[in-house]
């Protein structure tokens, strides 16, 4: 009897426990074009509820799912959401979008648009203040440890605190997280992070609450980590050395040195090295190399002996020639002064009627009157540098008032004598640009197109500078190819050029069928598979379903088969939410890009002073404005003319690789394409 009674008390028990978890949340059926972002607005909570109740939706959800939506949480963020909430603010950093802010705060693009309608009429700029709306599904909560702290959560960032009074910002440590991928995170290099928090200088613990912006209010006691570390640091992003110690010297076979700065050590310069190239080598600023060694301001010559960052004395194999030598050695300050002119279309006639009032108005509309300004601002960063390492050139800027329908290149070529350049950069439409390749062909001066990708007319003086779309695609595709791998296709049915292109220069790659309703054949694409390679899955397709569909089973076939994901252009859909930037890490995505990702000490400074200067941190526009201009500075400070040098040099500067080949019979195109790959803390390695 008792044994029947305990039993029923026992069912009546799990009966009341159920009852009071259903009172803990609500049940939402997913309509058709419903995303996880709408239907948290809809309930007062934030995606990372949602998740967390239903973890298979975060790859993805489809009409007629059954989502459990935590009404605990509406009622607490009912209660707790102020009646006037201030608004916080966001500065834009480089390569952010007004999408990415939203989603990052978890606000609708509505509630951010109708606080910002100046950034979306006239597009988000690098430092520009955004306001971010306090909606109750995102409203900040007091934290115990400091009653004057709030906590912000958003659904796939770290754990970031901020201080509404001193506006400090901190970060607590996750586990597998490193100094570069968090540093990475906030836009900051992992010097500055050490500096602020020295304590993680030989450790960074997990669980440790780091300072990224203003000052700590209290010491914040080191949480132990699962391994401690006893051993000598190592570096966030390890370059790809093969180092050996003899005795006091250091033998390195690589191109890129990371070497302590405790000591220094000599170094011999080999043939083709300049002061950039060093400066990365030896991953310090040519200032502070120039202040090392003084004869540098002479220019760098073949076997000089350097003092540089070290112990001992560095010696070089013979396959540790740097990979990209840099335009070779500068020339002297005595040489023969070299000429450079910019042809841009800064369109001045337009502008001088304009007043105050106006002026604003059109630099805040006129798109391409500010990618010209940041062109030219990053070309004065360039010139500014080559004075720096003594190059002697002399350089000349143009008004090329220039539009999609009209120029003023003839007469400015011909009024200036631009004919006597050693090089010209612009203008900027192409059409335009062979217009002064073919007025200037005669004197042999070489004309380089700073931004366009189109391929017209060839003439032997002409140099695009922009890889053309289409080699993009065949660098990725040559770069498989290279690693002997399977190279099987997801192609979009609109995607027909990319499968012709694909077809004709790539026999050996494998199509996978698709149904009459579009959907993927799944048992087709699984055949495809082969053990003893990798197996490279081209992703050709802006459709969600399809997207979510092949990463689903390449997921769940990475346990039987090496296999990484490729895409062989932009594809916004990968920016969505649905699309988890989770999946994309996991299976290391490869694409092709023109730019890469550059941490180096050069780069840190050139955007450092580039911000101390204008204020605000470089567009891609001035970053490419310097790559171009320092680039062409660099080649025709040589011994060797610009033609010579592109035709025999590879280079890479900040953000671009400059790899000119010969463009048929007539003319250069650039092939510097970067190919890069998710890691797992988020970031993008180059692999190529």
């Amino acid at each position: 009897m008792n044994r029947f009674l305990y039993a029923l008390l026992a069912i009546i028990m799990i009966s009341s426990a159920t009852f009071a978890q259903d009172k803990n949340f609500a049940k939402h059926t997913v309509a058709k074009g419903e995303t996880i972002t709408q239907i948290a607005t809809k309930y007062n909570v934030t995606p990372y509820d949602i998740y967390k109740l239903n973890p298979d939706s975060q790859n993805g959800i489809k009409e007629s799912d059954i989502l459990l939506i935590p009404t605990s949480v509406i009622k607490t963020a009912s209660a707790s959401k102020p009646k006037s909430a201030d608004n916080r603010t966001h500065v834009a950093k480089p390569k952010e979008t007004l999408y990415s802010i939203a989603r990052d705060y978890n606000v609708s693009i509505q509630d951010l648009k109708s606080l910002n309608a100046e950034a979306f009429a006239s597009g988000l700029k690098i430092g520009q203040t955004i306001k971010i709306p306090n909606i109750s599904g995102d409203a900040p909560t007091t934290t115990k440890e400091n009653p004057k702290e709030t906590v912000v959560e958003k659904p796939t960032s770290p754990v970031v605190s901020q201080s509404n009074k001193e506006n400090n910002v901190f970060h607590i440590v996750e586990p597998k997280e490193t100094k570069f991928g968090i540093a990475k995170k906030y836009g900051m290099t992992v010097q500055q992070l050490e500096e602020k928090n020295p304590q993680i200088v030989s450790n960074l613990p997990v669980g440790y609450k780091l300072i990224i912006n203003g000052v700590a209010s209290k010491p914040e006691p080191t949480k132990p980590v699962e391994k401690p570390i006893t051993e000598k640091p190592i570096a966030e992003k390890p370059k790809p050395v093969t180092t050996e110690i003899v005795g006091d010297e250091i033998v390195t076979t690589e191109t890129i040195h990371t070497l302590t700065k405790n000591g220094y050590a000599n170094y011999e310069v080999k043939q083709g090295e300049t002061m950039y190239s060093l400066g990365q080598y030896f991953n310090i600023s040519p200032e502070e190399l120039i202040k090392l060694n003084p004869t540098l301001s002479d220019g760098v010559k073949t076997g000089m002996i350097l003092k540089v960052p070290g112990k001992g004395t560095i010696k070089t194999d013979v396959g540790g020639t740097p990979k990209y030598a840099d335009s070779s050695k500068p020339i002297v300050k005595n040489a023969i002064k070299k000429q450079l002119v910019l042809l841009l279309p800064f369109n001045a006639a337009k502008i001088q009627s304009d007043t105050l009032k106006t002026m604003e108005v059109r630099l805040k509309k006129d798109a391409f009157l500010n990618m010209t300004l940041d062109f030219y601002s990053g070309a004065l960063m360039a010139i500014d540098s080559a004075k720096t390492l003594g190059l002697n050139v002399d350089v000349r800027i143009f008004d090329s008032e220039e539009s999609k329908m009209s120029s003023n290149i003839e007469n400015v070529i011909k009024k200036n004598n631009v004919e006597t350049a050693d090089a010209v950069i612009g203008p900027f439409y192409q059409q335009y640009v062979e217009k002064a390749a073919e007025l200037l062909n005669e004197k042999n001066v070489p004309v380089i197109s700073p931004l366009s990708k189109e391929i017209g007319k060839s003439f032997p003086n002409l140099f695009q500078s922009m890889p053309p779309s289409d080699f993009g695609k065949t660098a990725m595709f040559n770069f498989m190819m290279s690693k002997k791998g399977n190279i099987i296709v997801v192609s979009d049915p609109k995607k027909v050029y990319n499968k012709d292109f694909i077809t004709k220069n790539y026999p050996s790659a494998k199509f996978v069928t698709l149904l009459d309703n579009g959907a993927l054949d799944v048992d087709n694409l699984k055949s495809q598979f082969i053990k003893d390679a990798i197996n490279y899955v081209v992703l050709d397709s802006e459709r969600t379903g399809l997207i979510l569909g092949t990463t689903n089973i390449l997921l769940n076939e990475m346990s039987n088969f090496q296999i990484q994901l490729v895409i062989i252009e932009p594809n916004d859909t990968l920016d969505f939410e649905e699309i988890s930037m989770k999946r994309l890490t996991i299976l290391k995505m490869l694409y092709p890009s023109l730019t890469r990702e550059n941490n180096t000490v050069a780069a840190t400074d050139f955007e450092k002073n580039y911000k101390e200067i204008n204020k605000v941190f470089p567009s891609q526009f001035a970053i490419r404005g310097f790559d171009v201009t320092f680039d062409t500075l660099l080649r025709i400070t040589q011994e060797k003319s610009f033609m010579a040098s592109a035709a025999e040099l590879k280079s890479e500067q900040i953000e671009s690789k400059f790899e000119y080949t010969k463009k048929g019979a007539d003319g250069y195109v650039n092939k510097g394409i970067y190919i890069m790959e998710y890691q797992d803390d988020l970031s993008v390695k180059q692999v190529n």
